[in-house]
């Protein structure tokens, strides 16, 4: 679909938050957050220039992400038997990342409801769409709920069953400037994180953090172990799924905690997914500019039904999927 004229939606609160979507890929543009003794807001989010820069872009700044945010093993999926190929993507690639070539996040939605504090984004996906089976409807709303909170819920049906797994792609860095995430505290409800080859597909089975570069279950400098093992230096940084212990489980307790260099201003992040993907922007640049921590399932998890996620990855018809995720900031 041709890009032009993106309706652009602004939502705010008195003293608090101010964020902008657009309707093409239903994408995050902008957070403007307050910062105690801070003359303007601070801008949380790296972004393009432009509005139209985001039609071609790769890195899914901002994006909401489908049908299946992450890898897809083979660009293919099996369900009773029967195998479904789906695009590969990137170019080149014997996989599908992000839902192929044209997935969720390079579609114009459709804006069923605006409000000062809330906006609902639709879209229909066909029966075949990308190779995924069955009609998709989904809905995206973005709310609000108080002055430093953004939350985001999902809703979709299916006609047949197909693995859905939508996903926010913002890449958040929390510092009046945005030079690089490295002096950024992470913390993470995570005792479990997955090794993955050089595709970035599972090398097999779930791995304890205990002693490696993937321990934030205390709160530690992004830069700290950044690049420091075999399974980083391939990826060039993390970009790695990490299992969430019970405690974060179902929005109970935050999954992640991203704190600023300078200590001024914090993120929790929330979800209702079982696993959070988390991208130290490892190909936008060589100063790791920016993070993504993205709400979903673990990579290939339509092959992987042991891995002890809950709600399970596949929709079946007669279902709807509810799932959310909340940022909440804090400053000092």
């Amino acid at each position: 679909m041709p890009f032009d004229h993106p309706q652009l939606i602004r939502l705010a609160r008195p003293g608090g938050l101010e964020v902008t979507f657009m309707d093409w890929g239903a994408t995050w543009l902008s957070c403007r957050v307050p910062v105690t003794g801070e003359a303007a807001p601070r801008e949380v989010l790296l972004g393009h220039a432009t509005p139209q820069d985001y039609a071609t872009q790769s890195g899914y700044l901002g994006a909401t992400v489908g049908r299946y945010a992450n890898r897809i093993g083979h660009a293919r999926i099996e369900r009773d038997g029967v195998t479904h190929a789906l695009a590969p993507h990137p170019p080149g690639s014997r996989h599908q990342l992000h839902g192929g070539p044209d997935g969720f996040s390079h579609r114009r939605w459709q804006v069923l409801s605006a409000t000062d504090t809330a906006v609902c984004f639709a879209l229909d996906s066909p029966d075949g769409d990308q190779g995924f089976p069955g009609d998709l409807h989904v809905e995206v709303t973005y709310t609000l709920s108080d002055a430093m909170t953004l939350v985001m819920d999902i809703r979709a049906t299916v006609s047949a069953p197909c693995p859905v797994a939508l996903t926010q792609h913002a890449y958040f860095n929390l510092d009046a400037r945005h030079d690089t995430v490295r002096a950024h505290t992470l913390q993470l409800a995570a005792s479990r994180y997955l090794p993955i080859d050089a595709e970035l597909l599972p090398l097999g089975g779930l791995a304890s953090v205990e002693s490696t570069g993937f321990d934030f279950r205390v709160a530690k400098p992004i830069g700290q172990d950044l690049g420091r093992d075999a399974q980083q230096q391939a990826t060039r940084g993390y970009d790695h799924g990490w299992l969430l212990d019970d405690s974060a489980r179902e929005a109970r307790a935050p999954a992640a905690v991203l704190t600023s260099s300078d200590g001024r201003l914090s993120m929790a992040l929330s979800t209702t997914l079982p696993a959070v993907q988390v991208y130290t922007g490892n190909y936008l640049g060589s100063t790791h500019a920016g993070v993504a921590m993205e709400p979903g399932y673990l990579a290939d998890s339509p092959a992987h039904g042991e891995w002890e996620q809950t709600p399970s990855v596949w929709l079946s018809p007669g279902e709807t999927l509810n799932q959310s995720m909340k940022w909440a900031w804090k400053t000092d």
